[in-house]
This record gives C-alpha cells, sequence and structure tokens, in this order.
C-alpha cells in the first residue's frame, strides 16, 4: 500500500510538472501558424502508419479486435480526418467577415479563432485509438496544447500509443499519460482551459463538476439507448445486414450502435430469419471459432451484459438469435431477443454489448411516446422508403443524429457535427466542429470611419435623441 501511494504521489508531481510546462510554452504553439500545425498533424498520420501493425498487434490482446476492423474503425477514421483538416485548415483559421449594422456605421465586423489553450483529453476503452487520437487532430488543428488519457482498460493499447505520442511529439506540445481512476483525478485538478471527455453519461456529470471548478468549457461525447425503427416499407435484406455490422462490429462496445428496435409485426418474423443469415455470413456458422469477431474487453463488462441477458431471461424475454456465452474467454454470441420487459436492466441501461431487443408495433404512433419518453439518444435510425413516415419520425423525434436506410456511418463523414444533445452528449466534433470546439471565437469589431452612429446616442439624452432611438428600435 505505501509503494502504491508513493507511487501515485510520484506520478502526481510528473503531471504537475508536465502541466506547467506545457503552459509556460503554449504561447508559442498558440502562434504556429497554418503551415506548423499541417506539419504537427503529417508528424502525427506517419507515426500512426508506422505503429499501425503494433496497435492491431495490441487491440488483439487486449479484446481479440480483428485486425482489418482496427484498420476500419481505428486507423482510417484517423487518416480521413488529418487528412480532411489539411485540406481545410488554412481556410477555417482565416478570420471571417461577418455583416456589421447599420446602427454601427462606420465600421466593419470580423471572428478571429483562436485557441483554447491547454486542453485534456480523456478517452475511453472501446475505439481506444480513435477516441483518442480523434479529437487530438481538432486540439492540433485549433494551436492547443494537449495532454492525453487513454482508458486503462486496454493497457496494451495504451502503452504503443504512448510510443508513439513519445516519438511524434515535444511533450511540451502534446503529452500521453497512462494510468487509472486517480490518474485521471489528478488530471482533472488542474485548471485545464478546455477538456473533452467521451464515456458515460455518469461519468461525465463527474467532468463536468470538475471543469466547473475552472470555469473550463467542456466536450462531452456520452452515448445511451439509440433506437432503430423499422416500417412496412423497408428493404429488409438491406436492412438486415446493415444493423447486424452496425450492432455486432467491435462486439457491440459501440456508443453509435443500435441500442434497441421496432419493426413493424407483419415484417418481424422476415427480418429476424435474414438477421440471423448475415450473422453467420459474417462470423460464420461457429461464432465463437471466429477471428472476426471481438470479446468483451474484460470479465467485468462481461458480468454486466451477461447480467443483463439473465436477467432479461428470468423475466420471460424469448431468445430469438444466439444467447451462447463463454466467461473464460469474455465471448457473448451477437444474441437478440423479444418480449424484453421494459422495466429490465436491457432496457433501462446502455447495452454497450452485442444484445438487440426487438419489439413490434402496428401504427408508428405507438412508437415514438417509448423513444420520447427516454433521454435524447446519440442516435436514432431509420429503415424506411415510406417519406411521410421518415419525414414524421425526424419531425416528432429528437437525436444527436440520425441516419435514413444505414447505421452508425453518419460518424465517418467529416462534414457533419458528431455528437449528442443534453444526456448524450455536449458540443460537437470531427472537422470543422472539432476545430470550432477546441477554438475560441474571439469577435471583433474595427471602427473604420471617424464617426459612428451610435456616436449621436451619448448622453445627454434630448428629445430629439429620444426620437432617433425609437425610430432605431423601429426599424433597424
Amino acid at each position: 500500500m505505501a509503494t502504491e501511494m508513493q507511487a501515485t504521489d510520484v506520478q502526481k508531481a510528473q503531471i504537475e510538472v508536465l502541466f506547467r510546462e506545457q503552459k509556460q510554452h503554449h504561447p508559442r504553439v498558440a502562434q504556429t501558424s497554418a503551415r506548423e500545425r499541417i506539419g504537427q498533424l503529417k508528424r502525427l498520420r506517419d507515426a500512426l502508419l508506422r505503429y499501425r501493425q503494433p496497435l492491431k498487434d495490441a487491440m488483439w490482446e487486449d479484446f481479440r479486435k480483428p485486425p482489418t476492423e482496427v484498420d476500419l474503425s481505428e486507423i482510417y477514421p484517423i487518416t480521413s480526418e488529418i487528412r480532411f483538416a489539411i485540406r481545410n485548415l488554412r481556410r477555417w483559421m482565416k478570420p471571417r467577415r461577418v455583416s456589421t449594422p447599420l446602427v454601427l456605421f462606420g465600421g466593419s465586423s470580423y471572428i478571429q479563432y483562436q485557441p483554447k489553450g491547454l486542453v485534456l483529453i480523456l478517452a475511453p476503452w472501446n475505439y481506444p485509438v480513435n477516441l483518442t487520437l480523434g479529437p487530438l487532430v481538432s486540439a492540433i488543428a485549433a494551436g492547443n496544447s494537449a495532454i492525453l488519457k487513454p482508458s486503462e482498460n486496454t493497457p496494451r493499447t495504451s502503452a504503443v500509443m504512448k510510443k508513439l505520442i513519445d516519438e511524434a511529439f515535444d511533450p511540451r506540445e502534446v503529452a500521453l499519460v497512462e494510468g487509472g481512476v486517480e490518474t485521471a483525478k489528478t488530471l482533472l485538478d488542474l485548471p485545464f482551459n478546455h477538456i473533452f471527455f467521451t464515456g458515460a453519461a455518469e461519468i461525465g456529470k463527474s467532468v463536468m463538476k470538475a471543469a466547473a471548478r475552472h470555469l473550463a468549457s467542456v466536450t462531452l461525447e456520452l452515448g445511451g439507448k439509440s433506437p432503430t425503427i423499422i416500417d412496412e416499407s423497408a428493404n429488409l435484406d438491406r436492412a438486415a445486414g446493415r444493423i447486424a455490422w452496425a450492432k455486432f462490429i467491435n462486439k457491440g462496445q459501440t456508443c453509435v450502435a443500435p441500442d434497441y428496435l421496432f419493426i413493424h409485426e407483419s415484417r418481424k418474423a422476415e427480418f429476424l430469419e435474414k438477421l440471423e443469415k448475415k450473422i453467420h455470413e459474417f462470423y460464420g456458422a461457429d461464432i465463437r471459432q471466429s477471428g472476426h469477431y471481438a470479446r468483451m474487453v474484460n470479465g467485468r463488462h462481461f458480468d454486466r451484459v451477461n447480467g443483463y441477458l439473465e436477467e432479461a431471461l428470468s423475466q420471460g424475454a424469448r431468445l430469438e438469435i444466439g444467447g451462447q456465452t463463454d466467461e473464460a474467454e469474455a465471448y457473448i454470441a451477437p444474441t437478440v431477443l423479444t418480449g424484453v420487459p421494459a422495466d429490465s436492466l436491457l432496457m433501462s441501461e446502455e447495452i454497450f454489448g452485442p444484445l438487440l431487443p426487438v419489439y413490434t408495433f402496428r401504427k408508428l404512433e405507438e412508437v415514438l411516446p417509448t423513444i420520447n419518453s427516454r433521454e435524447k439518444p446519440l442516435a436514432l435510425y431509420i429503415y424506411s422508403r415510406n417519406r411521410k413516415n421518415i419525414r414524421y419520425i425526424l419531425e416528432n423525434t429528437r437525436a444527436g443524429a440520425s441516419c435514413i436506410n444505414h447505421s452508425a456511418v453518419h460518424f465517418g463523414n467529416p462534414h457533419l457535427p458528431f455528437g449528442g444533445d443534453n444526456h448524450s452528449g455536449i458540443g460537437k466534433a470531427h472537422g470543422r466542429y472539432g476545430f470550432e470546439a477546441f477554438s475560441n471565437a474571439r469577435a471583433i469589431y474595427k471602427q473604420v470611419l471617424p464617426f459612428n452612429a451610435s456616436g449621436l446616442l451619448t448622453a445627454p439624452y434630448t428629445r430629439w435623441k429620444q426620437k432617433i432611438m425609437s425610430l432605431v428600435i423601429k426599424w433597424l
């Protein structure tokens, strides 16, 4: 115990020194040109590609993440984000002219984007590379210094990322700190200018509380229960394949995975048949032996998700597909259930695993009150060829994002803002939205002409000035 306490004290002191060094050096970082920031982004890209295979090896050891899935969901999203930022950064950094109202005639106005300063990126374990380095791309583009804290639940991956960051950056500009809960608490005690957190809503509340002590701004990428609706007009073959991919990639440990599903009662049997067929096409007849299907990240999360499954079955839920588990391997098969009680843990908690509850409906009007009675989800998915139904759902629900006739792919479009709403998140990320999240939009007004209309309305407030003010209020 004494040794652990001593190690914690040593790391705390090291983190505080690192923070001070970044703070002292940041004025230089804040003045970097677009060319210099692009150089940093290229160093990050090159280091990521050099460590591509070690990262694949590490994620296989951490939770048997398939190598191609690492490329698809971890490496490519970062290289794509870097490419997009490099292509657009000069335009993002330019002052943006805005209109000046007539009452301020004689002046001009513009917005200058400046870095927020020292930023903290707290990343989760489910996509350890993507959700650590993705926000870093935006932080660098905006001219910030950054400290990264990846999850302790994927220690091998975190160790490789530590080498990658140490090799690519001066620690006064970007540094990665490994550790657990105590390390995160130490970091949150420091007066960062902005905190970017990805993870569970309950932890997000703690992060926001810590940020409030220093009046730091936050971006919170949380989660929630993202619903899917399949109406009677949907193409079931496409829906089954796309839902199976989005739900069971990374073994369901995805914040934008379909969490529960409503399907028109006339299509249920056909859909379940097609869904099971797609699962076997993806992972083979013996899924446990497949090299294409990941594992739960650790025993604690296996127990959590397996507990949801066991409770639902004990309460009368029906197993339609899958259900096989193996604690020793942290293995849970792709599993689909019907008849899940609304008050079960499976329906009250974000699943974050390969379990999919399915419900039926006759009319859309039956579905939306259930969705709207919950916190606003990170995503909502619609499978339909009926424009009226699509419009009705979009107009009468709220979510961070939606896909029509697909699932989860919006994450990969840097032209779209990514993020939740209230319980599913605060703030947006990716592309220009990420750049702005890590920037202060500084308002600048410049008086060009020697006179200004507002100067006519200074004290003393005569009767004719009052008349002018009345006209301004009425017409300008």
